[in-house]
């Protein structure tokens, strides 16, 4: 597929998203993480868990937000949560939570579409600036510098017996850096 022919919008999830949500988010994990995470978590990862999942997070309202990338010949594409910031002691008053592209459409412009949704909702939130946190070995992280992100911290968190690290990217306004946008989403993943 070529990028000219993917017409993505953004929207906010609806409930009857939920199983296309898990599936993104599902094959996303699959696609990006083994040898960075434990193959007993990839394991257990099951589209009935995941839609019964983000099914109560569509449901939960206003304190964590999903959109969906979607075309019209190939549904939804991608998915991404935000909110509040989880630790406000970075100085961040906004978070990205999860943003997942499905693999077929990495390097498409259905990562930064998303990303600059997420941004938009957050600013319109009444949200200043946003972390997102990522896991230290995901090729994402490339794209979130690319997109402007700046390194702000780090962190270890446990996950099915694993201490998995993870990194944090700022951006102290809304903004992403459009100047690298074009020519980078034609390579990097999400």
């Amino acid at each position: 597929m070529r990028m000219d022919e993917l017409t993505t919008t953004v929207r906010a999830a609806r409930a009857l998203d939920a199983s296309a949500i898990a599936r993104v988010y599902i094959d996303s994990w699959h696609d990006t993480y083994p040898g960075i995470l434990p193959t007993s978590l990839l394991r257990a990862m099951s589209p009935k868990g995941q839609t019964a999942r983000w099914c109560t997070t569509i449901a939960g309202g206003a304190s964590e937000r999903v959109l969906v990338a979607e075309c019209q010949k190939y549904g939804v594409v991608g998915m991404t949560s935000l909110g509040a910031a989880l630790d406000k002691a970075l100085g961040y008053d906004g978070e990205v939570y999860t943003l997942y592209v499905a693999p077929d459409f990495f390097g498409l412009g259905v990562g930064s579409t998303l990303l600059r949704a997420a941004f938009g909702a957050l600013h319109a939130s009444g949200n200043s600036s946003c972390v997102i946190w990522a896991h230290a070995q995901n090729p994402a992280r490339y794209f979130y510098e690319a997109m402007g992100g700046r390194l702000i911290a780090e962190r270890c968190r446990p996950l099915m017996g694993s201490l998995v690290r993870e990194i944090a990217f700022g951006w102290r306004g809304l903004k992403l850096d459009e100047r690298h946008a074009a020519s980078r989403d034609k390579t990097i993943r999400p």
